[in-house]
């Protein structure tokens, strides 16, 4: 297979078609964070770099030889933690440029497979906007089923859809839960709570303070650690371990460039889970 991972980040697409034993012949990464390249790199130097997204008429690439396309457009814009700007902001718009690409696959290979993912908090009048472009609406998945944190995403493939009566859907089943809770996974202390609910990426005396003073919040987007008498947020193993990868994968970042990555990161068995639909 030839792949296009668009928005490629820390490369989780890539992980989980290895971790599934999918030949991959050639691997085309979009991406522009420097520290996102080097650590893909560094688990597979045969990845090709093309660069920023907004250049892709510009890429060398034979588009007729493409299988599958991946991409997890910007959330930024969609995303209820954000400003809620939509899918025509300044950065979710990024989601038509591949929309944009894969019409331009499909028209040399009409069987190229895509996976697309966003947000689950993302508004249903902009998720209704990108399922149209796409042809097909998204399944719902949330990595508490897989992991210990709560993650909520739509995810969008032609891998395996069904028909309904108005509309083609991607029908992807729902994972197994396995009841991974995060104190199966922290490496020391307790945690408060059962599930984390977002991958924060550092920690230190102002950052614990401001953690413990809003601890509490509705928003939920804080979890807390209790170790050595104090709290903590997340280490770079236990991050690496609610995103699916193994404790030392990012061993070559420092915290919180691991933390940053993971944070905007595919989580890993899900991504298997979806791709073991492929015939």
């Amino acid at each position: 297979m030839n792949v296009i991972s668009l928005f490629n980040g820390m490369g989780t697409l890539r992980q989980a078609f290895s971790d599934l034993n999918i030949k991959i012949d050639k691997y085309y990464s979009s991406e522009i964070k420097p520290y996102a390249i080097e650590l893909q790199q560094h688990h597979f130097s045969d990845v090709i770099q093309v660069g920023d997204i907004n250049n892709w008429k510009q890429w060398d690439i034979d588009w007729k030889s493409i299988d599958f396309i991946g991409s997890g457009s910007p959330c930024q814009d969609l995303s209820a933690a954000g400003k809620r700007a939509g899918i025509h902001g300044s950065r979710s718009n990024l989601f038509f440029t591949f929309v944009e690409i894969l019409k331009k696959v499909k028209e040399l290979n009409p069987n190229v497979i895509f996976l697309q993912e966003n947000v689950g908090s993302a508004p249903k009048l902009d998720v209704g906007i990108m399922s149209r472009a796409l042809g097909v609406y998204p399944v719902r998945i949330n990595s508490k089923l897989l992991t210990s944190q709560l993650r909520d995403r739509y995810y969008w493939t032609n891998l395996r859809t069904k028909k309904t009566m108005f509309d083609v859907v991607t029908d992807i089943p729902q994972p197994k839960d396995l009841k991974i809770e995060l104190n199966d996974i922290v490496t020391s202390g307790k945690a408060d709570t059962s599930k984390h609910t977002c991958l924060n990426t550092g920690s230190g005396t102002g950052r614990t303070q401001r953690c413990l003073l809003h601890r509490n919040d509705t928003t939920g987007m804080l979890t807390l650690i209790y170790d050595n008498n104090e709290y903590r947020t997340c280490n770079k193993i236990e991050m690496c371990r609610m995103q699916g990868f193994d404790d030392d994968y990012c061993d070559i970042l420092t915290q919180p460039k691991a933390g940053s990555l993971l944070g905007d990161g595919w989580t890993l068995p899900i991504i298997k889970h979806i791709l073991k639909y492929m015939k």
